[in-house]
């Protein structure tokens, strides 16, 4: 199902078979993102991904889009951590008209200095569009309180003041830098043949300029005891978020911790769900989730409730975790998070969209490809033993962060609360 090909220049095409669908997706990825920036140029990243579809020297914004809309198609982006991606989707027949539109905006978008200054003001209200969601606002700041004076902590749109002060030449010269053949990938997934991927890509393979794969900066452990920071907002409700620091996506704990997340706080069946929300009534929101990262990792637990609800609501979530320490979980237990893990992969496989985005994933994160078969084996493989063995270890005081927006003022008893 799986191909892969790498060009002379280090170029790489991945493609996935699926003749039974009726569409393509197209990806282009760049192995960078919010972490290889430079503080000073915090939000590049991501402000290059939006100037990539304001037009290029033969399109205008509304051109690029009618381009793909007009064929039935869509075209979107993001920007991660550690990659960025603009991706495409249309009626599988369509393929030459995405992968055009997609390689005119990679190698040919003008940068014009009128389209700059308007996207900046797009980007700032979208910045202050999150701060004023109190849900997406928390997360950045525990981001800021688990990694402090280091791009993990800071925000991947950037802030007010870094928007700002980004220029042209310093967009351009990022690009050029980091957009290279050897931290590139095209993935196409749907109704198509490896050959024909191949074949659309070599003539213009050459355009992809030649450079190293770029590096970040290590991720930090200095922390010695839980750090937690409030910030008071006029807000209805108290947003809070646990962050424990763990392993990075290159650890194979990872799995028992992919089943310890669920078992605690990932779905409704979860621990965390049941305890908070069904028994007690202490949360309508309540949700944990993992990330993982080359050289890095962050458990978090996120949760929505009334200001005086908040001390209770963090003594039963860290009573539920010491649990995790002291007792196996049952053979039951075990058996449905683990089922709840694969059929979520076998669920999130089937479109075209998802493949891409899994060949995209792995490619840049391991440099090779885990067949699906291969992941749900590791999770079958987890026991009990495993996750009581990972809660023993990342369960701990000095990988604590929490972070609050509450309407209350003070932080009374905090300290005292965040420890194992």
């Amino acid at each position: 199902m799986y191909q892969v090909s790498r060009l002379k220049n280090g170029l790489v095409v991945a493609t996935a078979s699926m003749p039974h669908m009726a569409s393509v997706s197209l990806g282009l990825w760049v192995g960078v993102g919010g972490r290889y920036e430079p503080a000073e140029a915090n939000g590049v990243s991501h402000f290059i991904e939006h100037m990539l579809f304001k037009g290029t020297r033969k399109r205008t914004a509304r051109e690029i889009s009618r381009a793909i809309e007009g064929i039935g198609g869509y075209l979107n982006a993001f920007t991660g951590e550690e990659s960025t991606c603009f991706y495409s989707k249309a009626r599988h027949d369509r393929f030459p008209e995405l992968f055009e539109v997609l390689m005119d905006m990679f190698h040919d978008s003008s940068f014009a200095r009128a389209e700059i200054e308007k996207e900046r003001g797009v980007i700032k209200e979208e910045v202050a569009m999150y701060l004023d969601q109190p849900q997406q606002h928390v997360q950045e700041l525990l981001n800021e309180t688990l990694w402090p004076n280091h791009p993990l902590g800071r925000p991947l749109t950037g802030t007010i003041k870094s928007i700002d002060r980004l220029r042209r030449g310093q967009l351009l010269d990022f690009q050029k830098q980091n957009y290279t053949s050897a931290s590139t990938l095209i993935v196409a997934a749907g109704r198509l043949r490896h050959e024909k991927v191949l074949a659309a890509v070599r003539p213009c393979a050459s355009r992809f300029l030649q450079g190293k794969r770029p590096r970040f900066q290590p991720a930090q452990d200095e922390q010695t005891k839980p750090r937690f920071r409030i910030v008071s907002k006029p807000t209805t409700q108290t947003q809070m978020a646990l962050g424990l620091r763990i392993c990075s996506r290159h650890d194979e704990r990872r799995f028992a911790l992919r089943i310890l997340n669920t078992l605690l706080g990932e779905n409704m069946s979860s621990r965390l769900f049941q305890v908070l929300r069904e028994d007690t009534g202490i949360a309508y929101a309540i949700h944990s989730g993992l990330s993982f990262f080359d050289d890095a990792g962050v458990m978090v637990v996120s949760a929505g409730l009334d200001a005086d609800k908040l001390t209770p609501a963090l003594k039963l979530i860290l009573k539920e975790m010491k649990q995790f320490k002291e007792r196996l979980p049952g053979r039951k237990e075990m058996g449905e998070a683990r089922d709840y893990l694969i059929g979520q992969i076998d669920l999130s496989l089937e479109s075209t969209e998802s493949q891409m985005m899994w060949l995209g994933d792995q490619l840049l994160g391991f440099g090779k490809i885990f067949p699906p078969v291969e992941i749900k084996q590791h999770l079958a493989d987890v026991t009990a033993q495993d996750v009581r063995h990972v809660a023993r270890e990342f369960f701990t005081s000095e990988r604590l962060n929490l972070a609050v927006i509450s309407p209350a003022k003070k932080s009374t008893g905090l300290a005292k609360i965040l420890r194992f």
